[in-house]
């Protein structure tokens, strides 16, 4: 199943017969910043993930098989020759269009729970206990009303509502309003997670890695939280700082494959540092130290941050020495 947002598109129903892909995206990445296009025919669908500077992510289905990431772009630009699709174009917040573009391939969790078995406010409470990422699809009454609410990791990221002469609400609001019409009408959720293989798998080949050395972690996460601080503090840089970092360590993965956001191996969340990969520290080091400072000169910041890393430059000058940082 390919997962889209529920909002209203910006724009809908165009046929593909008459697009140049790649100057679609480009358009709507200056005119959006970030926002995904969505392909759908009788025989195939597919979507795009993009923000301002890059293409994130792609999927496509067909009748046999689902395709992600380069393979599916590509599958997608191949078919619009042959196959007529109709084309719509979603908006996304810049903070949210990682969360979009990771959530690939999904299953059922929990299928046709009706409110005879349990309650949405419920059934909210434990997937957050159960760190659900994926979504709720909530119907309520005789598909009167319908809503998605998203989780990431148990946290509950967005809520989309949907019914007639509905008005944009807050995700906090549409949340109350599916709890409470499900209350009065009844209605039918599924549960869907991110697929096994992108989870469980993933997990127990986590735990086969040897982990790195807690300094290397700490010298990371102690440049990560310096580094937040000084961009948070620039009044001029109205973009998140975790949308800004994501981005630049897209830019790396060639490089340094690990810091892939879709892959999850490396992870900055809070102020904290954990690292699921098989990098050496040496690459860990340079790879997280070249993307701040490449993201720093971007900034037109660097000076500035310079000077504020001094006390983490004597701390770790070991460190610094031993992997060969230039910096």
């Amino acid at each position: 199943m390919i997962i889209i947002p529920r909002e209203k598109p910006v724009i809908q129903n165009m046929n593909s017969y008459y697009l140049n892909v790649q100057r679609l995206i480009e358009h709507y990445q200056g005119e959006l910043g970030a926002g995904g296009i969505h392909f759908k025919s009788t025989v195939a669908e597919g979507v795009i993930f993009f923000d301002e500077v890059t293409i994130l992510n792609g999927v496509f289905r067909n009748q046999e098989n689902l395709y992600e990431g380069s393979a599916a772009i590509d599958l997608i630009i191949e078919n619009l020759s042959n196959t007529n699709f109709s084309v719509a174009v979603y908006q996304i917040d810049p903070e949210k269009v990682y969360f979009w573009a990771s959530l690939r391939n999904t299953e059922e969790y929990y299928k046709n729970l009706s409110t005879d078995f349990t309650d949405l406010e419920g059934l909210i409470t434990k997937m957050s206990s159960e760190s659900l990422t994926g979504y709720i699809d909530v119907l309520v009454g005789d598909k009167i009303q319908s809503g998605i609410i998203f989780f990431n990791n148990g946290t509950i990221i967005g809520c989309s509502c949907h019914g007639e002469n509905e008005e944009p609400k807050t995700t906090k609001e549409n949340q109350q309003l599916l709890v409470q019409k499900s209350k009065e009408w009844g209605g039918v959720f599924n549960v869907y997670k991110v697929a096994i293989e992108s989870t469980t798998v993933q997990a127990a080949a986590r735990q086969e890695i040897q982990a790195p050395q807690p300094s290397v972690l700490d010298m990371i996460q102690d440049l990560l939280v310096l580094f937040e601080r000084d961009v948070r503090n620039n009044k001029k840089i109205k973009a998140d700082f975790d949308t800004l970092l994501k981005r630049k360590f897209v830019e790396k993965v060639d490089r340094y494959d690990f810091l892939d956001p879709f892959a999850a191996e490396f992870q900055y969340t809070a102020g904290k540092v954990q690292f699921f990969g098989k990098a050496k520290d040496v690459q860990l080091v340079r790879g997280v130290v070249e993307s701040v400072y490449e993201l720093a000169d971007d900034l037109d910041m660097l000076a500035q941050v310079r000077k504020n890393l001094v006390p983490w430059y004597n701390k770790y000058s070991k460190e610094i020495e031993k992997y060969d940082i230039g910096i």
